[in-house]
């Protein structure tokens, strides 16, 4: 095990102070360790979290940095994992005793006991979360690298310490780890390791969905999240985890009539929307706006190739993707259907903008028109510099429109002028069909601009209505 250089200046945080004098209090060696010290040394941000090795009980470091911290922090204990967590000045610390682990095939969660500092470093994901900062007060500092994890953070490597297939094997997560590290710090995984995520690819299938989603989020919210899909589909885990993306790869041609390849197109779509909104729901809205092309995909002598109603399709899709997942059947889901449903809308009108269209438009994206329009300028991946000018052109001309039209007809949250307890009493009837039908024809009228969004005029048309409909004015 190599100490190559003092790292003091990491440690600025009063917090290393406090744990060092806890563990020397307790007799114990203690480390930080993983994230943070990989950070650091990357320059990465703001710190959350801290992960702090002990070389004995975690548990009791934990409780002894909660007595020497102000206000005594509750300290949250982890009996299955012999871990401790406590939160100080808004950063999660994360105490564990060094330890060495082995795992069943069916199951990630190791069988735990009690080790070194080396058996805890060996255990690690990777050799850049393996690097280890000394807190011991004669060795404050010094950082412990055995398996040249400094050297791969200059190469910009993801490299497993121990044999790829046994780490990737024993804790098939590490492989969605590898993945999603290599997207968020534009890394490129070892050619055995990635070699390894190939071959134990099926041994995702054990993982939790839950787990898998955290990080497919994660790769969602990188800078550039194709990195990260390029990857799972070159290693084979797509498949098992987004068939319905995996779907769209390939290009078939008939009679010499060919289409895009909707699975390259998807992923230009979400790195387009990453330079423009860090919303992950509506990343996934455009990770999954084409999913309907696949199974709608047909071919005729007279149009060539045609994917009629894939986003009515693709909408449906998303809530059995979603369950499939375990993802939340909330708003979120239904916030995401929404933009697949309505994704090819301002690509329509964008060639012929009446207010009509605008209206309706604004009407029923309500709320989510901004992000609509931010998924639909994504959508444009055309390398014709000419037609690529031309489109953003006229979603420029869309805008334009729909801040003339809400300005004036405020179709937006649209609320009816004119209630249905008015219609009731105006016609002195109960609740009834012509009800309906009333409030229906004045949202038509002001959605084709017969008439303005304004109370006198949806009266009168309701007094109309009402009389076409054989009702009386009571």
């Amino acid at each position: 095990m190599s100490e190559l250089k003092n790292y003091k200046e990491a440690l600025t945080l009063p917090i290393f102070d406090t744990i060092s004098q806890a563990a020397n209090q307790l007799g114990v060696e203690s480390y930080v360790i993983g994230g943070f010290v990989r950070d650091y040394l990357l320059q990465r941000g703001k710190v959350k979290d801290i992960d702090i090795v002990a070389v004995g009980s975690g548990i009791a470091l934990a409780n002894q940095v909660s007595k020497l911290l102000p206000n005594t922090p509750k300290v949250q204990v982890f009996k299955t994992y012999g871990t401790a967590m406590l939160r100080a000045t808004d950063i999660e610390i994360e105490f564990v005793g060094a330890r060495k682990e082995s795992y069943k095939k069916d199951s990630r969660n190791p069988i735990v006991e009690n080790g070194t500092l080396q058996d805890d470093q060996n255990r690690r994901d990777f050799t850049i979360n393996a690097l280890a900062l000394n807190l011991s007060p004669e060795k404050y500092g010094t950082i412990l690298d055995p398996f040249g994890g400094l050297e791969d953070l200059k190469k910009g490597i993801i490299r497993t310490p121990l044999d790829p297939d046994i780490t990737y094997s024993d804790d098939p997560l590490r492989m969605m780890r590898a993945i999603r590290f290599a997207t968020q710090l534009n890394f490129e995984i070892e050619k055995a390791s990635l070699e390894a995520i190939a071959r134990n690819k099926d041994r995702i299938k054990i993982i939790t969905k839950e787990r898998i989603v955290d990080e497919l989020n994660k790769i969602l919210l990188s800078d550039k999240p194709s990195i990260g899909f390029l990857l799972l589909e070159k290693t084979g885990l797509l498949p098992h985890i987004l068939p319905e993306l995996m779907a769209l790869k390939g290009i078939d041609e008939v009679e010499g009539q060919t289409h895009k390849d909707n699975f390259y197109h998807t992923l230009e779509v979400v790195d387009n929307i990453s330079e423009n909104t860090d919303d992950v729901w509506l990343r996934w809205a455009a990770l999954l706006h084409d999913i309907g092309k696949a199974p709608t995909k047909r071919f005729h002598k007279r149009n060539g190739w045609t994917f009629h109603g894939h986003e009515f399709v693709g909408a449906k899709m998303v809530f059995k993707l979603f369950k499939r997942l375990k993802m939340p059947l909330n708003d979120k889901m239904k916030f995401v259907q929404k933009m697949v449903l309505m994704s090819s809308r301002p690509i329509v009108i964008a060639s012929d903008v009446t207010d009509s269209a605008v209206r309706r438009l604004i009407f029923d994206a309500g709320e989510y028109i901004e992000q609509l329009m931010t998924l639909c300028e994504a959508d444009i991946t055309t390398k014709n510099p000419k037609r690529f000018k031309k489109y953003h052109n006229n979603f420029k001309i869309v805008r334009q429109k729909m801040v003339e039209v809400e300005e004036r007809d405020r179709v937006r949250n649209f609320q009816p002028p004119v209630t249905g307890e008015e219609i009731m009493k105006t016609f002195n009837i109960k609740p009834s069909r012509e009800i309906g039908i009333i409030k229906e024809a004045i949202k038509e009228a002001i959605l084709e601009g017969e008439i303005p969004n304004e109370y006198q005029a949806a009266y009168d048309f309701m007094l109309e209505k009402g009389k076409a409909l054989g009702l009386s004015i009571s």
